[in-house]
């Protein structure tokens, strides 16, 4: 079950326009809070951001599946949108049992050197068009505060490297 926190923090997204990815963040965010506090584990950054995703569309988060997503994930995916639609408790026995084997897992997945590697990774595998397109739509929504305050934080990052 998600905390309050990020149902409001999602909601938040959603009222002020934002895509269902941005939405869905929120709930990866937790799940990589819950791994980093020792509440469980996982064996890979990409179960971590899973598990954020499936608890997402079970709150009613409209995530697309990737393109490239396997027919399973698609399946989960859908089933997960169901769910979102029929609330009712979640089996105690089933339940009980995910939380004991995730706990048996490491914690290494949360950490920011995993994270950094597997976006770097995910990166990777995009094309050149693509990451300049978001680079273009990301400069376009930063606001008017944003270029100068990306300009500090630069201008403050290579002092820090000059020194």
């Amino acid at each position: 079950m998600p905390e309050k926190k990020t149902q409001r923090a999602a909601s938040k997204d959603k009222k002020e326009g934002k895509s269902p990815s941005t939405q869905a963040g929120e709930y990866v965010h937790e799940e990589i809070e819950h791994v980093r506090e020792g509440k469980h584990g996982v064996r890979s950054t990409k179960q971590a951001i899973a598990i954020g995703l499936s608890k997402a569309r079970r709150d009613g988060v409209k995530v697309p599946t990737s393109r490239t997503a396997s027919k399973s994930t698609r399946n989960k995916a859908a089933q997960d949108e169901a769910a979102s639609h029929d609330h009712h408790r979640p089996a105690a026995k089933r339940s009980g049992a995910t939380t004991s084997a995730l706990k048996k897992e490491g914690h290494e997945a949360a950490s920011t050197t995993a994270l950094s590697s597997h976006a770097k990774k995910i990166t990777a595998k995009r094309s050149a068009g693509s990451r300049a397109a978001s680079a273009k739509k990301a400069a376009h929504t930063k606001g008017a505060a944003g270029p100068s305050a990306a300009a500090r934080k630069a201008a403050k990052t290579r002092a820090k490297k000059a020194s």
